[in-house]
Formats: C-alpha cells, sequence, structure tokens
C-alpha cells in the first residue's frame, strides 16, 4: 500500500509546473477516513492476572497470554448438533510473542480478526488456536474468532469413580453440559485453558424455542431465545459452565438477599428439588464462618452428569444418580458453595495447589456434618488421620499430585486434617478470623502455597511454615 501512495505521489509532483502548483485533478479527492477510536483496555482492569506455566498440565494454557475479558455470542441448533459462535477476547500479552495461541477443539474457523484487521493463516492444530500475529508485552489486541462445528469432548486425567469427558457435552435430548476441571473449556471457545488467568466474561446464547440457556455469572437478561450472563468478577476458565435444554427456572433468596436460581429438568430431576431449596441454609452456615458470600448472585444448575462441580455463581450438580440419598447429595451441595469462597473468590493459580481448593471445601463439609452429627472434634481428627494415612500411602502426598490422578481423594482429605490441625492449633476464633481475611482481601486473585503460608505467618504472627509443608510433602501421616 505504502508503494502504491509514493509512486502517485510521484505522479502528481511530475504533473505540477515549475512553479511548483500541482495540476487540476481529474476527480475530487475522497475525504480521508476518520481514525478510529483506540479501544479503551481499562474498562477490562479487573481481568488482569499474571499467568504461569501449569506445572501438571504445561500443554494447557499459554503464559504468555492474559485474557482480560471473553465475550462469547454463542447459538445453538440441535437438529444439526452445530454450535455456532463468535469469541472477542480482549488480550494483554505477557511478553512478547510471535504470534497469539490459544486452546481450541479444532472447529471450523470463519474469520479471525486481530483489532478488527482480517488475518490469513490462522489454523487449529493439535487443539491449539495459532493466530499468526506479533504482540508486544503490556500492548493490548482485540481478537475476535468466528467459528462453527460440532462440539466434542476430551478425556478427564484420573481414575475417580465417577470420571466422565471434560467439556462440551451435547444430550440425547438435543441439549449441552459441560464440566472442565482441570481443562475443557477450549472444547466451546478459544481459551487460556489454566487457572491462573482469571479474566471477565459476557455471554449471550441463542437457544431454540422452549430452551433456556445457563451459564456462570450473573443474570443478564433473557430477550426472545438469546440468554446473557455477565461476570464483572475474575472467573478462571474451568469455573465457567454452560447448559442448554428444557429447563424449568425455581427463583429465591440467600443471606442478605442475594437472588438465586435453581434450574432443573422437570421430571428427571424433581426429586432433587427439596435439597436445592435449602441453599440458603447452606450459605448461612457458610457465612457465619467465612464472611459473606463473595458474588452478586448464585444458584444451581442440574446437568446429566455423575458428578459435579463448583462453577462460579452457578453449580454444576450431576442429576444421574443411580440410588438418591438426600443427605449425601446436600453434603456434595455444601461443598461446592463452600468452593465460591475456596477455589472460586480465590482460585489456585496452578494444579499443584489444588489442595488448596479442595482442603478448605472438605473442611467446611465436615463442619457441617459435625453440626447435623454431633460427632466431637477428637472423632473428626480420628477419622481424618486415619484417611490420610491410607490415602498417602496409596496416593502420595497431597501438595505433589500426579497428572494421571487428578482430583482424587489425597489432596481432599489431606488438606482437610492438615486444617484441623491448623484450627486446633489457633482456636475457633483466630482459625475463622483467619478464613475470613483471606477469602475477603484476597478475593479475585490467584494464589499458591508460598502465597498461603505467607498469609498465615502474618495474620497469626506465628511461624507455622513446618506445620504446613509437612502435611503437603510428608510421605506419612504428621505426627500430632
Amino acid at each position: 500500500m505504502r508503494r502504491t501512495l509514493l509512486l502517485a505521489l510521484a505522479a502528481v509532483l511530475l504533473v505540477a509546473g515549475c512553479d511548483g502548483k500541482p495540476a487540476t485533478p481529474l476527480t475530487k479527492p475522497s475525504a480521508p477516513a476518520p481514525a478510529k477510536a483506540a479501544v479503551d483496555y481499562t474498562a477490562w482492569e479487573k481481568g488482569k492476572s499474571t499467568p504461569v506455566a501449569d506445572p501438571v498440565y504445561p500443554k494447557h494454557g499459554n503464559p504468555a497470554l492474559d485474557v482480560l475479558q471473553y465475550g462469547l455470542d454463542l447459538s445453538w441448533a440441535p437438529p444439526t448438533k452445530t454450535l455456532t459462535g463468535l469469541a472477542t477476547l480482549q488480550i494483554r500479552p505477557a511478553a512478547d510473542a510471535p504470534t497469539i495461541e490459544l486452546d481450541f477443539k479444532p472447529y471450523t474457523l470463519d474469520k479471525v480478526t486481530v483489532d478488527d484487521q482480517p488475518v490469513d493463516g490462522a489454523e487449529v492444530t493439535a487443539e491449539r488456536l495459532v493466530v499468526p500475529v506479533a504482540v508486544t508485552k503490556d500492548k493490548p489486541v482485540t481478537l475476535a474468532v468466528a467459528y462453527h462445528g460440532t462440539p466434542s469432548t476430551t478425556p478427564m486425567p484420573s481414575h475417580r469413580g465417577d470420571v466422565e469427558p471434560l467439556g462440551l457435552t451435547v444430550t440425547k435430548e438435543g441439549g449441552l453440559w459441560t464440566m472442565q476441571e482441570p481443562f475443557g473449556a477450549y472444547t466451546w471457545y478459544p481459551a487460556n485453558d489454566q487457572p491462573s488467568d482469571k479474566a471477565l466474561y459476557d455471554i449471550s446464547v441463542t437457544v431454540p424455542p422452549g430452551f433456556s440457556a445457563i451459564a456462570a455469572g450473573t443474570p443478564a437478561g433473557v430477550e426472545g431465545t438469546t440468554f446473557t450472563y455477565r461476570s464483572d468478577v475474575p472467573m478462571a476458565s474451568y469455573l465457567q459452565t454452560l447448559a442448554v435444554g428444557k429447563y424449568k427456572k425455581v427463583s429465591a433468596e440467600g443471606p442478605g438477599g442475594v437472588p438465586l436460581a435453581y434450574w432443573y429438568r422437570p421430571g428427571a430431576d424433581d426429586k432433587l428439588l427439596p435439597s436445592l431449596r435449602k441453599s440458603p441454609q447452606f450459605l448461612n452456615f457458610l457465612e457465619e464462618r467465612f464472611g459473606p458470600y463473595p458474588f452478586a448472585s448464585g444458584g444451581i444448575v442440574v446437568v446429566d452428569s455423575a458428578s459435579g462441580m463448583e462453577t462460579q455463581q452457578m453449580i454444576t450438580m450431576g442429576g444421574r444418580i443411580k440410588k438418591f440419598d438426600a443427605a449425601a447429595f446436600e453434603e456434595d451441595l455444601l461443598h461446592e458453595y463452600a468452593h465460591q469462597w475456596f477455589g472460586d473468590a480465590v482460585t489456585t493459580s496452578n494444579w499443584n495447589d489444588l489442595w488448596l481448593n479442595e482442603g478448605w471445601a472438605t473442611y467446611a463439609q465436615y463442619l457441617w456434618e459435625q453440626k447435623l452429627y454431633h460427632f466431637s472434634d477428637t472423632a473428626l481428627e480420628d477419622y481424618l488421620r486415619r484417611a490420610d494415612a491410607e490415602l498417602r500411602k496409596r496416593l502420595g502426598p497431597p501438595g505433589h499430585p500426579q497428572a494421571a490422578n487428578f482430583a482424587e481423594s489425597n489432596v481432599y482429605y489431606c488438606p482437610a486434617a492438615m486444617l484441623k490441625e491448623l484450627n486446633d492449633a489457633l482456636g475457633d476464633a483466630k482459625f475463622f478470623a483467619l478464613a475470613q481475611a483471606w477469602v475477603q482481601t484476597q478475593k479475585g486473585t490467584q494464589q499458591d502455597r508460598a502465597s498461603f503460608i505467607a498469609f498465615v505467618n502474618k495474620q497469626t504472627r506465628k511461624d507455622y511454615t513446618k506445620l504446613i509443608n509437612s502435611w503437603l510433602d510428608s510421605k506419612t501421616t504428621p505426627k500430632p
């Protein structure tokens, strides 16, 4: 383009007279195009993170990119099983890089632009979207990817009894649901699919008449058959969710009037409703110990799964239960609600520290059970120590999980036993003050073992480094 402009300028000068005046042009030149206003990336400042390479699943995520915000405009067509999407990502490069690379399943790419300029040569290879545009550290860009295709899942790296494929699953009824821990968000949108990169979200999902769409975040309205959700609180990709189906919604209020929504499938999930309606009780219990519920709304969506997880603000619970046990189901609900404080508001930055999420949620679950069944502190400690000994022997210490054993029992029970020891050492008043301070001062952030230990030591004015590290690293149960 520059070469053409220079040649044209030279031609005008040659035609000009010796006095330097240009010849009269044959046509009136068009007015220059107005300069495009610069994008104000400060609007997404709360989505800023410090991404790190995950030590357990290094093939997922890209520490060179910090996604500030995902704008997802999706539509679902059950007859053809086609998901059509436009993903607009506001990205802060965390390092100079010759390309933009994100996790993504092989959908058909319809159009890719960077800062509104079309990009040729973008492709998805080995579940990686590669956009051949160089980026500069701390100079944000806007990436837009239009795509379509049939969703497909990815295997979960675990030996748990409720293992199912990860990512967006198509149901026999033409619906959708997803669970994606430790990864799997990339099965339905281009994602920096690792826990250290938390971002803001705007999601709009258009579905056929009679269907509803549910996503994580705060509901932002329904127009026709388009459902919109927004999260102005940072969220890791594994905590996002999407469910589409013929749902019915029950509205409720939690502590302080926080709006709650329970989405269930009439007929299939009716037996779960009494337990779902106990959500305010669960939240009251948790608020008494860990401080105010950290989000603007909450709720539960039931899907055709055998498991559940703590998707942010909208818990995803499996309704495929062979023999329904209301008490056990409610303990699971309490556990997932506890994650809204530990794992969602404050998120681990890497999967080595999954214990930081699961230990707190598991300990909260046992405190709930202790309240219900009135067993003693000694009985709880004895139980946790016996479980800890067996799990360390079989699965190893919780601070060093194996890639093939994601979210197995050692990262639940063993750190819960450690928190029990810390609780005993501090007493209830100081322990729950510590827990509240951790959530309320660190919410919206990503944390790890080192930052947790530093926080505990500063908050208590005592050194608990040895206690915490021994419970996370020892091959055998630490002595009292």
